[in-house]
């Protein structure tokens, strides 16, 4: 049995300390710090502005009471009502959450947009740098070529 628990320890020590799994790692936690500026972001620059245009709204306080024995109760604030015990959904605090969704998913798609435009740049020039033009059929063959694959012509 403890040689079983020690083959399993050494299987999960190999693929923690796998250079993929430390990249995932590190990139959670740049990912939770990341939400977090989306989030402050979005609660106190975008929402405050939005909410006065449209008639002085706090979105995080937006919310809607459910009935208690029956009855509708009217809270002045979301606070008044949780104070209360009343049972609430709060519905401006998921506008906030979907619009935070929304630009966390835009800037990652920005990040990966520019990350494969590094990466095609990168493998033109690297296919550049391995390659010449046929002087025949102007084709795109390998350095190293004594004849063109394309033309058959000797260079």
């Amino acid at each position: 049995m403890f040689k079983k628990l020690k083959q399993y320890g050494d299987e999960f020590k190999t693929f923690a300390m796998r250079g993929n799994v430390i990249d995932m790692a590190v990139g959670i936690i740049i990912g939770a710090a990341f939400g977090k500026i989306v989030d402050s972001l979005v609660n106190d620059i975008i929402m405050p502005p939005l909410g006065w245009l449209l008639g002085k709204v706090d979105f995080s306080q937006l919310f809607f009471a459910l009935p208690v024995d029956g009855k509708f109760q009217s809270y002045p604030s979301l606070d008044a009502a949780q104070a209360a015990g009343a049972v609430t959904i709060n519905y401006g605090a998921c506008i906030n959450t979907i619009i935070s969704f929304a630009m966390v998913a835009f800037a990652v798609f920005l990040l990966i947009k520019g990350i494969n435009k590094l990466k095609a740049d990168e493998e033109i020039k690297d296919a550049e740098e391995t390659t010449k033009e046929c002087p025949h059929c102007f084709s795109k063959i390998d350095k190293r070529a004594n004849k063109c694959p394309n033309c058959t012509a000797d260079i």
